[in-house]
């Protein structure tokens, strides 16, 4: 359990962390999103997504954050429960919560080499592309595993409950 604990970071010590793994020359992937209710999508896109890197690092909206993005009732799982689990995968190195409605801010100060996102994204929204691109980074799209979401997860429980 400690190694799992000793991913999930706060956003500043991130900071820090990542200023280190750049001296060590590490390429760092950066991807985020809600997690809720992880699933085999989820599994197979960060497993994807470390691939384009040394590091592979997760950003995850607050529970405050993923109540305004995707309305009453969510998130189903806690931030701290949401952090745990995506920190237990061998693929993700580190994890941190962080509260803005988009990973703007986030993506502007980590300034990570390969933005991941999901292929769901078209190239020209994807928030921090700019950013990352301004300063020869690069963005990468991966492909989702079809029919398979949180929101329809959950969709599906409902059902079950009537």
């Amino acid at each position: 359990m400690g190694g799992t604990r000793a991913k999930i970071k706060t956003f500043e010590q991130m900071l820090r962390h990542v200023a280190g793994l750049r001296q060590e020359g590490k390429r760092v992937v950066f991807t985020n999103g809600c997690f809720d209710l992880v699933h085999n999508g989820h599994v197979r896109y960060l497993a994807s997504a470390r691939t384009f890197g040394d590091v592979l690092i997760v950003g995850v909206n607050s529970d405050a954050s993923v109540r305004r993005i995707k309305g009453v009732g969510r998130p189903i799982v806690s931030q701290a429960e949401r952090v745990e689990v995506l920190a237990g995968f061998w693929f993700v190195d580190y994890v941190f919560v962080f509260d803005d409605d988009d990973p703007l801010r986030v993506i502007s100060l980590l300034q990570p080499d390969v933005l991941a996102k999901g292929a769901d994204w078209p190239l020209d929204q994807i928030i921090g592309r700019d950013v990352v691109e301004a300063h020869g980074g690069r963005v990468e799209r991966i492909e989702l595993v079809d029919g398979i979401s949180s929101s329809r997860i959950i969709e599906l429980a409902k059902s079950f409950r009537a």
